[in-house]
């Protein structure tokens, strides 16, 4: 066969697989690019930005963006400037710079609040003296919920806008007193416990296990000794409890169920596991459940969850209606996400990446992201987005 017939028939056969890798993208960049803008004013606040990975809403900007909401002024939402909190600058001197809402005045606060649309308490635990080196003992640099924040959630309230608060936003190093306002102001009460799941408890075998939780566990008189998976609960007042996986607790990894008819009318899959930071809340009545936590504590588990004033399950993500606006708590470190979302100007691309990642693989955090949290945070910027004017 000549060789320019040899080429022809290359070609020909190339074709498919062009068309398949390089029309493909460029159809779904094309789609996309015909998606209707929606306007959606975003006030972020994320005090727990050790480096610029912005790991604590990188995915609640890669939403906004992939949803084409845009801020009034019509431009995207840029990771690394539209949240208020700490801004690393990647030195180890300076650290970086604070610019939060600590210094303005109520009625400024209250006219921000009346430009927005949602404000997002992503994450308040902060910045430490450990996320930027060896220290011997562990010195807060920023963080924890402030009386601006309480007026930013009170505003809010009273102004009938969509508020989304999520773990750690009144846990340490929270005052007291300023968790006291924002329990009352939300309706949602921290039973003082916070838990995680770790697919190891051995510290010999797993580095994910801190020191200063096994230091804790050790002043109560007792060594660790715990091998296998298993479930850590810490309470505020320093009391650690572990659950060992088949004798207190049946579902290896907590479960995050959502019922299939709920009345809600939330698209979010069945059952997906959540290997991460969680705090135990209680709710007021006047909250509907989206979702919640089951471990499916053995009959020991059981006594020990009562023992500890926990009940058999956890709320996972709740709303309740309130002055013609919404509140969510999402009682999980649910924003905590590795940075490399890939590009939002796709469409189809969440589809595509809850094929790759299957909603039973807890070992990557991208899982529990396309397959749950994607789709939470979409519905409810749509429902935001509908009360814009």
């Amino acid at each position: 066969m000549p060789m320019r017939e040899e080429v022809k028939l290359y070609l020909r056969r190339l074709t498919p697989l062009l068309i398949l890798f390089l029309g493909l993208p460029l159809l779904s960049y094309l789609i996309w690019r015909f998606y209707p803008e929606k306007k959606l004013e975003v006030i972020l606040v994320d005090k727990t930005v050790p480096n610029r990975n912005y790991r604590e809403h990188t995915g609640v900007i890669w939403a906004l963006n992939h949803g084409k909401f845009k801020k009034n002024t019509g431009a995207d939402y840029l990771v690394d400037q539209d949240y208020f909190g700490f801004f690393p600058d990647g030195s180890q001197d300076k650290k970086g710079v604070v610019k939060d809402l600590e210094g303005k005045s109520e009625e400024e606060i209250k006219r921000l609040v009346s430009e927005s649309d949602l404000v997002f308490l992503a994450d308040t635990y902060g910045v430490y003296e450990s996320d930027f080196g060896q220290v011997q003992q562990e010195k807060k640099i920023y963080g924890g919920l402030g009386k601006s924040e309480i007026e930013l959630v009170r505003q809010a309230k009273d102004q009938g806008k969509y508020l989304i608060a999520e773990f750690n936003s009144m846990a340490s190093p929270t005052s007291k007193s300023v968790r006291s306002e924002f329990e009352n102001l939300m309706g949602v009460k921290w039973t003082g416990w916070i838990a995680r799941y770790f697919d190891e408890l051995n510290p010999e075998e797993n580095e994910e296990i801190p020191l200063w939780l096994l230091e804790m566990y050790s002043f109560q008189g007792s060594s660790w000794d715990f091998t296998g998976p298993g479930m850590v609960f810490i309470r505020d007042s320093g009391e650690v409890e572990v659950f060992v996986y088949g004798l207190d607790y049946q579902n290896k990894v907590p479960l995050v169920r959502t019922q299939k008819m709920n009345k809600h009318g939330y698209k979010l899959p069945q059952v997906i596991p959540y290997p991460d930071w969680m705090d135990i809340v209680l709710v007021e009545r006047d909250y509907q459940v989206i979702s919640y936590y089951d471990i499916d504590p053995s009959t020991v588990g059981y006594e020990r969850l009562k023992k500890m004033g926990l009940p058999r399950y956890f709320p996972s993500a709740v709303f309740r209606e309130i002055n013609g606006g919404r509140q969510y708590y999402f009682s999980g470190d649910f924003s905590d996400m590795d940075p490399n979302l890939g590009y939002h100007t796709f469409a189809g691309l969440p589809t595509l990446w809850r094929g790759f990642y299957v909603t039973a693989d807890h070992t990557n955090r991208h899982s529990f992201y396309w397959n749950y949290f994607l789709p939470l945070l979409e519905q409810v910027f749509n429902e935001a987005g509908k009360k814009t004017p």
